[in-house]
C-alpha cells in the first residue's frame, strides 16, 4: 500500500514529500515543574549570604550583602517580576503553544505563558533582528529561537535587572541568555546559560525539569496589587544595609558549619576541586571601571515610545518628539553639530511645523540645537513686531524653560565665554513649580526639579500619551552628573527621581504603562527608574554615613562606596568619572550645614 501511494502522487507533491524537513518536536502543552528540584528557590527563597558555587564578583557580593528584604515592602517593589533567566525556577505552571501565519502556516513564534506573575513570553521564530541598544528592556526580554535538531535554542537580550538568587544577588540589565528546550516524550528539560559581564565572571548554567500535565487543576493566575505596608517610613527611604553592617550574613554559615569563604562564592567555588582547599576565591575582583562599554550611538535614530511621542537617540542627549495635527513639540534639541540630522529625523516622523521646544536644562548637549531649529522654523527674534495680537508669534517656534536656564544662556556661564545666540534663548520662562502647555490635544506639564542635576531642571510629562521626559536627572549609562557649579546636588537628583516615580504608573506587574525618556541611555519604564533611584539613594546613604564618621573625601573615595554599581555606571576616564561623582556627592552633602539629608530607614 505504501508503494502504491508513493507512485500515485504527482511529481511536485512527491518531490515535496521526499525533502528532508528540519528535525524538531512539538513543545506544545501544559507543563509543571519537578517539585523536588530547586525547592528553596521555588519556595521560601535562599538564605542571606548563601552564594555557594556561583561565579560572582566582588561587586555582586557587596550588592547582595547590602540587600534588605524590607525593600520589597516599598510599593514600587511589591509586584516586581522574576526575570526570564530566573522565573522558570519559580513555583510556576508553564503553557507552551505555537503562533502560525494563517496563510502559510509557518511558525511565527513559540509562546510561553508562565503563571508566576502572569507573564507571556514570545520567542520569535521568523528570523527578525534584536532591537537596538536604546530600546526598552522587559522582564522576559526579547527572544529569538531556532531548531538545532530536536532542541529549541533561544537567544534573549534586553532583560531588566533581576535576580541570580532571591537573596539580593543581582543580575544586571546587561545580561544575555541562551536557552535549550529539550523534550523527551512527557519530559521537558530547560537549560539556561546566563552571561552577565557586570556581575558574573563566567557563564552561569542552570537546568530545570518539567513533566507534561494531563490532569488539569492548574491555577494560572497570579495577580498583584501594591498596597501601603509600612506607614511610618520616611518619604524616599530605600531600605539597605551599610557595608559590613548586615547582621544576618553569618546565619547560613553558622547553621551548616561552613567556611565563610566558601559561602561567599566566586568562580573557583563552582568546581568540585575547590572542596579540597576551601581557600577564598581570588578571582572575580572588580576594577575601578565599567564592565560594559557604553555603545556608541553615532547615528541619529528615532523610536516610537507610545501614542504621538517618539524618542530620538544619537544626538547628544535624548530628544522627545510629540507630533499631531497642530505640529511638532520637541523636548530638547541635542548638540549643535547634529542639528541637520535632527531636523531630518523629525521630518521622517512628521512634516508638520515645529511649534514648541521645551528645554530640560541648560547643558549644550540638550540646548545646542535650539538656534538651528529656531532659524529653520522661524525665530521670533527675527520677526518684526506688528500691532495685531498674536501675529508676531505666528510661524515661529516658542522655547520654554525655567528662568535659570534663561539666565545662564543669556550670559557667559562656566567654561562658555559667550552667551548663546539670542535665537537659542527661551522665549518664555517660569519661576513657579510648574508650567503647562496644551498642544496636539494633550496636556503637557513642566515640573521644576530644584537643585537636582542643575538648579534649572524641568521634568516634562505628556499626560495623554503617558510619557515622561526626565532630562539628565535620569541617565541609564552613567552615574548622575551633579553640576555643582550650576546648583546641582545629590539630594535634588533623588527628589527628582522620586517625582518621576510619582508620575509613573506601571501597566501590569511593574512593567510598561508610563514610559520614561532619560537624558541619556535607553528607554525606561517605572521599574528601571526604581533601580536607578535605589542606587543613588543607597550611595547617598553610604557617603552620608562616612561623613558622619569623620572620614575625609580621600578616605571616602578609597572606601569605594560605589563599588557594587561601578561595573554598570562607573568610569575611570572621560567627561564624568566615578571619582567625580563621589566628590560631587560629598560636596553637595557637606557644603551647606543647614542641609539635613536623612539616611534611609534601614541603612545602618
Amino acid at each position: 500500500m505504501a508503494k502504491l501511494l508513493h507512485f500515485s502522487c504527482g511529481f511536485l507533491l512527491c518531490s515535496l514529500l521526499s525533502q528532508t524537513l528540519p528535525a524538531q518536536v512539538l513543545l506544545t502543552g501544559e507543563w509543571v515543574p519537578f517539585r523536588g528540584e530547586d525547592t528553596i528557590e521555588r519556595g521560601p527563597g535562599p538564605d542571606l549570604g548563601d552564594y555557594l558555587g556561583l561565579p560572582i564578583n566582588d561587586a555582586a557580593r557587596l550588592r547582595a550583602e547590602s540587600w534588605d528584604a524590607s525593600r520589597l515592602t516599598l510599593q514600587e517593589h511589591q509586584c516586581r517580576v522574576h526575570v526570564s533567566p530566573y522565573i522558570y525556577r519559580g513555583p510556576l505552571a508553564l503553557r507552551i503553544w505555537e503562533e502560525k501565519d494563517p496563510d502559510t502556516q509557518q511558525v511565527i513564534a513559540i509562546k510561553n505563558y508562565i503563571s508566576t506573575f502572569e507573564q507571556t513570553r514570545t520567542i520569535w521564530m521568523d528570523g527578525r533582528a534584536h532591537p537596538p541598544a536604546y530600546a526598552p528592556h522587559t522582564w522576559m526580554g526579547f527572544s529569538t529561537g531556532k531548531w538545532e535538531g530536536n532542541t529549541l535554542t533561544v537567544s534573549t537580550t534586553h532583560i531588566k535587572q533581576g535576580w541570580i538568587r532571591r537573596n539580593g544577588l543581582p543580575q544586571s540589565d546587561q545580561a544575555t541568555m541562551t536557552e535549550h528546550f529539550i523534550r523527551h516524550e512527557d519530559h521537558l528539560t530547560h537549560v539556561m546559560i546566563l552571561t552577565d559581564p557586570v556581575y558574573l565572571t563566567e557563564p552561569l548554567i542552570k537546568t530545570e525539569d518539567f513533566t507534561l500535565n494531563l490532569e488539569g487543576g492548574i491555577n494560572w493566575l497570579w495577580p498583584c496589587e501594591y498596597v501601603l505596608e509600612i506607614t511610618n517610613r520616611p518619604k524616599g527611604a530605600v531600605p539597605n544595609y551599610l557595608p559590613g553592617e548586615n547582621p544576618f550574613l553569618k546565619e547560613f554559615t553558622d547553621r551548616y558549619h561552613l567556611p565563610e569563604a566558601a559561602a561567599m562564592g566566586g568562580p573557583e567555588t563552582t568546581y568540585p576541586e575547590y572542596r579540597a582547599s576551601m581557600k577564598f576565591s581570588t578571582a572575580g575582583k572588580v576594577g575601578q571601571g565599567r564592565a560594559v562599554p557604553v555603545p556608541a550611538q553615532n547615528q541619529v535614530e528615532s523610536v516610537r515610545v507610545q501614542h504621538g511621542v517618539y524618542m530620538i537617540a544619537g544626538d547628544g542627549g535624548n530628544i522627545a518628539v510629540q507630533v499631531g495635527e497642530q505640529g511638532v513639540l520637541l523636548v530638547d534639541t541635542g548638540v549643535a553639530a547634529k542639528a541637520p540630522q535632527l531636523l531630518d529625523a523629525i521630518r521622517k516622523i512628521s512634516n508638520k511645523p515645529i511649534r514648541y521646544i521645551l528645554n530640560t536644562h541648560v547643558h549644550g548637549d540638550h540646548v545646542g540645537g535650539n538656534e538651528a531649529v529656531a532659524n529653520a522654523v522661524g525665530s521670533s527674534v527675527k520677526v518684526a513686531l506688528v500691532n495685531t495680537p498674536g501675529s508676531t508669534a505666528n510661524g515661529t517656534v516658542q522655547i520654554l524653560a525655567t528662568d535659570m536656564v534663561q539666565s545662564r544662556m543669556s550670559s557667559p556661564d562656566g567654561d562658555r565665554k559667550q552667551p548663546y545666540p539670542t535665537e537659542a534663548w527661551p522665549t518664555d520662562t517660569y519661576i513657579s513649580d510648574t508650567k503647562e502647555v496644551y498642544f496636539n490635544g494633550e496636556s503637557v506639564q513642566m515640573f521644576h526639579a530644584p537643585a537636582a542635576h542643575t538648579d534649572g531642571d524641568s521634568i516634562i510629562y505628556f499626560r495623554r500619551s503617558d510619557v515622561v521626559a526626565a532630562g539628565d536627572i535620569l541617565m541609564t549609562d552613567s552615574y548622575p552628573y551633579i553640576d555643582l557649579a550650576r546648583g546641582g546636588s545629590i539630594q535634588g537628583v533623588i527628589e527628582g527621581l522620586n517625582k518621576v516615580l510619582e508620575l509613573a504608573i506601571p501597566a501590569h506587574e511593574q512593567e510598561g504603562g508610563t514610559m520614561i525618556i532619560p537624558g541619556h541611555g535607553r528607554l525606561c519604564d517605572e521599574a528601571d527608574v526604581v533601580e536607578y533611584r535605589d542606587m543613588v539613594t543607597i550611595v547617598r546613604d553610604r557617603i552620608q554615613a562616612m561623613i558622619k564618621k569623620g572620614m575625609s573625601l580621600d578616605q571616602i573615595k578609597a572606601a569605594r562606596p560605589t563599588m557594587d554599581y561601578d561595573p554598570l555606571y562607573g568610569a575611570t576616564s572621560g567627561f564624568w568619572t566615578t571619582d567625580m561623582f563621589v566628590e560631587a556627592a560629598y560636596k553637595s552633602l557637606t557644603r551647606n550645614a543647614a542641609l539635613k539629608t536623612p539616611l534611609s530607614s534601614s541603612a545602618r
